[in-house]
């Protein structure tokens, strides 16, 4: 008898289930949920304000997918829930939130409703930057050997900087909390009963090591005294690996999913790691690009190297036995759209309306009438900061070349483009750093919808593109780290490697570069470089200053 497993990918904006065969990762329906409260960056529900660079979600969202999704696609497959053997979930990350210790989140107390620092803190809160830059300056003046492990900076986007903003602007919340917690890991305590904490998170976002565990107790007082003992009192020392199950489905849990109780619950994950395994990649050597809102870059190698500029290298952070390294972009669909919410005539709608097409298929068709170069444009993929490799989130985007004859398909491509060269920088950057890159794979709805930028891609990386078929990579990962916890007996699988060989490859589509392109984008690539360098590496620091200008008018 066939037996299924479910995968829940959380992300910026919705929460989606998949439902696949739990022996062959056959993919039979899916649902997506969008989050009611979505991404809160100007107020809370009440109306209460936010600052600059704020970026909250309320938790009751990622419970509703659970209520909403699961049951969708049980109903659209037609699977019996009692032949479910096991659930994986992701999140996009770092995306963390206080709790009480019984799970609590302190949003959901009515005393803290108000309190902005009592919500889900998003991967893109980047209101920690003050935070990260001390952290980051007082581990380099100790010596922190740990820090280059994590391309010799700790994002703002990471889980130390955000929870000393929390110590630092409401004191109260930070005491009031007993647990800082990953939201993925949050989701499968609610799902099992049981706190746990995965072996990825921990260590690409809390400074965890599998070898030496948490920085030391000096350190983390440097930088306050009131944070000496945070892994002991907020974080966790007990972690666990990937592939692990965490436990099993509550009453409580199969209630609101409508599963049976007593089935396998994996570890949390995050949404680009799990995403590996869904793409048939089983070992190093393959950069797997992970596209939406913002890219993730993936690769695993037999080595720990220490990288300039990556997110983090980590020890079993991606399978066993490797060492996964990240990297990544953190404005790359949302770039494309600010563009076309921003930036179009009237009339690029109307003629759009006129043919029956969206307005982006619309705008793709005439950006792909442009050859390389042919526009004079180059611009900067820094409208949300740069991740990798300079880490800094106030950096800003650019556009150079425009002239009263620039349309906006151009300015669209360049944009397209930008993004391109900052993969072409992560690749080389890995390369040059000594991990091999051999190919290179791309994941996600824009890679599957867009060929135009995936020729690009091709090009400015001058290498082939396999594009993987499925359409939710995440949640497919999940549903395999779902059955992996339930277990070949149970009608799964034993390894994770074994089901990454399962995942067919066979409809992805290739991209091969065309010579011609390429050797026109490695003239405009070597521009982008100079750029890069030039205001991104402190010799022209005009981005941070009109940032500062910025913030002092806005008060």
């Amino acid at each position: 008898m066939k037996k299924y497993a479910i995968g829940v990918d959380y992300g910026t904006l919705s929460g989606r289930a998949l439902i696949i065969n739990a022996a062959t990762g056959e993919e039979l329906a899916s649902s997506v949920y969008e989050y009611p409260h979505a991404v809160m960056d100007r107020a809370l529900p009440d109306g209460t304000p936010l600052k600059n660079d704020w970026a909250l979600q309320h938790p009751q969202d990622y419970l509703d997918v659970l209520e909403h999704t699961i049951p969708a696609v049980l109903a659209e497959s037609g699977v019996n829930p009692a032949d479910v053997i096991g659930i994986g979930i992701d999140f996009t990350a770092c995306t963390v939130l206080p709790t009480l210790k019984d799970g609590t989140p302190l949003c959901f107390l009515p005393e803290y409703q108000n309190r902005p620092h009592a919500y889900v803190k998003l991967w893109k809160h980047h209101a920690a930057q003050d935070k990260a830059n001390e952290l980051n300056r007082i581990a380099a003046a100790r010596g922190e050997k740990w820090l280059a492990n994590y391309g010799g900076k700790i994002s703002s986007e990471w889980a130390v900087p955000k929870i000393w903003q929390i110590l630092d602007e409401d004191p109260e919340i930070y005491e009031k909390m007993d647990r800082f917690i990953e939201a993925a890991d949050w989701i499968v305590w609610q799902l099992c009963g049981r706190e746990t904490r995965n072996s990825c998170t921990a260590g690409y976002k809390e400074i965890w090591n599998k070898k030496t565990g948490f920085p030391s107790e000096e350190f983390f007082a440097a930088l306050d005294p009131r944070l000496a003992k945070l892994p002991d009192e907020k974080f966790s020392r007990e972690i666990t690996p990937l592939g692990s199950r965490a436990g099993f489905l509550t009453a409580k849990a199969a209630a609101l999913t409508g599963l049976p109780e007593g089935i396998a619950v994996a570890v949390g994950n995050v949404d680009a790691h799990v995403c590996v395994p869904a793409a048939g990649i089983d070992g190093p050597g393959k950069v797997l690009a992970i596209m939406g809102t913002s890219t993730c870059h993936m690769l695993m190698g037999t080595e720990e190297v220490q990288v300039p500029g990556i997110c983090g290298v980590v020890e079993d952070g991606i399978m066993p036995g490797f060492f996964g390294y990240e990297a990544g972009q953190s404005c790359v669909g949302d770039h494309f759209a600010w563009f076309i919410d921003n930036c179009l005539p009237a009339s690029y709608y109307e003629e759009a309306q006129a043919a029956g097409i969206n307005i982006h298929k619309f705008l793709r068709e005439k950006a792909q009438r442009e050859k390389p170069g042919e526009s004079g444009l180059l611009a900067l993929d820094w409208w949300n900061g740069n991740r990798s490799v300079l880490v800094d989130v106030d950096l800003t985007g650019m556009i150079l070349g425009m002239t009263l004859q620039t349309r906006p398909e151009q300015i669209y491509r360049a944009l397209i483009e930008a993004t391109a060269y900052g993969t072409r920088m992560i690749v080389d950057n890995f390369k040059e750093g000594g991990v091999p890159v051999e190919e290179f794979v791309a994941s996600g709805g824009i890679a599957r919808k867009d060929p135009m930028m995936m020729q690009i891609y091709a090009d400015v990386l001058n290498m082939p593109v396999r594009v993987t078929s499925t359409s939710q990579g995440p949640a497919l990962g999940s549903a395999l780290f779902g059955a992996v916890a339930a277990g070949k007996e149970a009608g799964g699988f034993d390894s994770i490697f074994e089901a990454a060989r399962a995942v067919d490859t066979s409809r992805d589509i290739i991209y091969r570069p065309i010579p011609e392109n390429a050797a026109v984008y490695d003239k405009l690539y070597a521009e982008y470089k100079t750029l890069h360098d030039y205001f991104g590496r402190g010799e022209n620091d005009v981005m941070k200053r009109l940032k500062a200008i910025k913030n002092a008018a806005r008060g």
